[in-house]
């Protein structure tokens, strides 16, 4: 059972304009591929995604953004409760509204992993799962929560962010 506990209840979230402020992220890191020798040959992106609790297929962590902190506090946080990573918050990827009437405006970071717990608050209904980028397009739940993939965080990542060569 994890120390940590996670926040409940929306007493203490943003809104703005009736929309409800949300942050999120999408946890990476960096993993070396291996050619047909079994030799080490160029760095792979794969992004951390969790399941849904409420229906089929994958999604990153976010919830509210609350009062009494930041915007990145608040990914970093969603990021620890449900995922149970830490990291480093590296690139603000965009708002993206999570629903088609706009109910949720989420802002999305990039989060470089640094530690994966091995005890979190919501482990008991999350399960992780580390992919490539082209798994979680595939597999992404949320149409938004692709854009934020597609749209913010690959053209990051293609402006200079990942190292292809280099593995040791």
């Amino acid at each position: 059972m994890s120390e940590l506990v996670a926040r409940t209840g929306r007493h203490q979230q943003r809104y703005e304009s009736g929309c409800r402020l949300i942050a999120g992220c999408i946890p990476y890191r960096f993993r070396c591929s291996e050619d047909s020798n079994g030799n080490k040959s160029e760095k792979i992106v794969e992004v951390l995604m969790i399941n849904s609790t409420s229906g089929p297929g994958l999604l990153f962590p976010k919830g509210g953004w609350e009062n009494d902190e930041t915007v990145e506090e608040a990914a970093a946080r969603e990021a620890l409760e449900e995922a149970g990573v830490r990291g480093d918050i590296m690139h603000f990827l965009g708002h993206y509204e999570s629903s088609p009437g706009g109910r949720c405006r989420a802002a999305m970071f990039a989060l470089l992993v640094k530690e994966e717990l091995s005890s979190w608050p919501e482990q008991s209904r999350r399960v992780r799962s580390w992919v490539t980028v082209p798994e979680a397009i595939q597999c992404c739940r949320h149409l938004w929560m692709r854009e934020a993939l597609e749209n913010g965080f690959m053209k990051w990542r293609d402006g200079g962010m990942v190292p292809t060569r280099g593995c040791k």
